[in-house]
């Protein structure tokens, strides 16, 4: 049975990482394990172990010094935690390469999320059958025929603004952004960004302090 959510106030930080232990948690038990200690979870995301303690500990979950953390009680209290008890549709607009991607990944499914319907506004591709699903416009969007929790943005910068403004219009209050651009939305209404040029962008500062440290490095020697 699943467990119910701590309901408690989780930092923002800590729920950004619950995915991640969950993943870990799930292949750990694909691979038979019961147990695990905060220090092997540590090294399985990147992160210091009393790091791991603390997050945990707001789920409620302490480990048990000798023995770990129960696998399968803690990735109950995660899933509880982010919700995935129950199903939430999504709607993924756009179907250029990004949105069919999307709709074609087989991995948001065992995390609770269902692809319900695919949008565009191209003529060419409205009425034609995407991964099962057909195509559709996002005025046609029916949200008593079809209950829509998450929508996915995946259109050029120019119109997600007015995709945005439709779903929330059509009560969705979860926003998956992949555009290139900031949305303005109503307090209530939850947006996460996801662009990519960006972590490109911050990858390459990275590798440029990298190679300026090398360089100074052999100035030096």
């Amino acid at each position: 049975m699943m467990a119910e959510s701590t309901r408690r106030g989780v930092p923002d930080a800590t729920v950004g990482r619950l995915p991640g232990y969950l993943r870990a948690l799930t292949e750990l038990a694909e691979r038979g394990r019961a147990s695990v200690s905060s220090d092997e979870l540590a090294d399985l995301l990147g992160i210091r172990s009393a790091q791991v303690r603390k997050d945990l500990s707001t789920l409620g979950s302490y480990g048990v010094r000798g023995v770990g953390y129960d696998v399968a009680r803690v990735s109950e209290q995660i899933a509880a935690e982010l919700g995935l008890a129950q199903e939430r549709p999504v709607v993924i607009v756009g179907m250029g390469n990004l949105g069919r991607a999307l709709a074609a990944y087989d991995g948001l499914a065992p995390r609770g999320f269902q692809v319900v319907a695919l949008v565009d506004n191209d003529p060419r591709l409205v009425g034609t059958e995407i991964e099962g699903l057909t195509v559709g416009t996002l005025e046609g969007l029916d949200p008593v025929r079809t209950p829509v929790a998450v929508g996915v943005i995946t259109t050029p910068a120019s119109a997600a603004q007015e995709v945005a403004d439709t779903l929330v219009g059509l009560g969705v209050r979860s926003i998956l952004n992949f555009a290139p651009v900031v949305l303005r939305v109503p307090e209530d209404v939850h947006v996460r960004a996801v662009d990519l040029a960006t972590e490109l962008q911050i990858l390459a500062f990275h590798e440029h302090q990298r190679l300026l440290a090398d360089a100074r490095g052999n100035e030096v020697g």
